[in-house]
């Protein structure tokens, strides 16, 4: 990657036009330098606007993260965190389950402002482009074994809907197992990948996507309903403040998730349920389908289903609202 190339993003981050001689003469290079690092972003995906006489401009402005931002927001949680922020990664959680296996401290953070290869839940891509989405990685070490963690991402989700009323959000919900929606529309995805044994210890790495500004052309590329804070959150966001909120509140559930698992948190969980009692189709892993009606989680977070053949429960599948007959 060109060594210039996130220096000269974040000059135009204020969404204004910098003239190309401009650019050159702050970094002292020239302007063909200039020109390679800004064609060296568009290969990354970031879309640039150029106007002969303006020079260069991005389409939005762009928030930047400031690492002592997001400390000052965690306030005395700080010391809790080791935050990494990156200018591009290809997935904040595959190179953190890297850092991990070589003994990275519990409560390291990684958060990246561009991903490029960003992993969804079972295969699939979370589309975020610069300024687009808030991807962050989270290392929470715990003493219990793997087998044991079964419940963790409602849980992470009980902290991103706290977090998000703190900021002033009104109205999400909780999809089973991984899932924030407002109105539908998917606001914020986690996924959580284990290591260490079944009987512990163990590790997990928590990837949460949170969809901040979703231009047309990027909906466009979605297979599914999706929304940004940009279109519902009361007033600006500060990004910075935003992921010192949000990791403040994940700190406080999974202290209390380490305690006693997810049971404690299940009615906060249900109160958020985006389906509840209403009819859904489970996918299951090898495509089979079972429709029914959502009845809430277990104690272990498991999805119960109220089907033609009785309350059935769900560890694993796909699930989706089914409209009535």
């Amino acid at each position: 990657m060109n060594s210039l190339t996130f220096p000269i993003l974040r000059l135009l981050a204020d969404g204004q036009f910098q003239s190309g001689e401009a650019l050159a003469r702050h970094f002292g290079v020239t302007r063909a330098t200039v020109w390679n690092a800004l064609r060296d972003a568009e290969s990354l995906g970031v879309q640039l606007f150029s106007v002969r006489g303006k020079g260069y401009r991005l389409p939005e402005p762009v928030d930047f993260i400031d690492a002592q931002q997001v400390y000052s927001a965690l306030g005395t949680r700080g010391a809790q965190f080791s935050l990494e922020v990156h200018d591009r990664l290809p997935s904040t959680n595959t190179y953190l389950m890297q850092q991990a296996a070589a003994g990275a401290s519990h409560g390291t953070c990684v958060v990246t402002e561009l991903q490029t290869q960003g992993r969804g839940r079972r295969g699939r891509i979370w589309q975020a482009g610069l300024g687009n989405s808030l991807t962050f990685s989270v290392l929470w070490r715990f003493d219990r074994g793997a087998g044991a963690l079964s419940g963790l991402s409602l849980a992470v989700g009980v902290a991103l809907m706290r977090a998000l009323q703190e900021l002033g959000v009104e109205g999400a919900g909780l999809k089973w197992p991984n899932d924030v929606l407002h109105d539908q529309g998917k606001l914020a995805g986690i996924l959580i990948e284990l290591q260490g044994d079944m009987d512990g210890p163990s590790a997990a790495v928590i990837g949460v996507g949170l969809n901040l500004r979703i231009p047309a052309a990027m909906r466009a590329a979605i297979d599914q309903p999706v929304t940004d804070l940009h279109s519902i959150a009361p007033g600006p966001l500060n990004v910075s403040q935003g992921l010192g909120t949000l990791l403040g509140h994940l700190s406080d559930v999974l202290a209390q998730f380490q305690q006693s698992g997810f049971e404690d948190l299940r009615e906060e969980w249900m109160r958020r349920h985006a389906y509840h009692e209403s009819p859904v189709r489970m996918v299951m892993p090898d495509g089979r389908h079972v429709d029914g009606v959502a009845m809430g989680v277990a104690p272990d977070g498991a999805l119960m289903v109220q089907t033609g053949e009785g309350l059935q429960r769900f560890s694993a599948g796909e699930v989706s609202l089914r409209s009535p007959a």
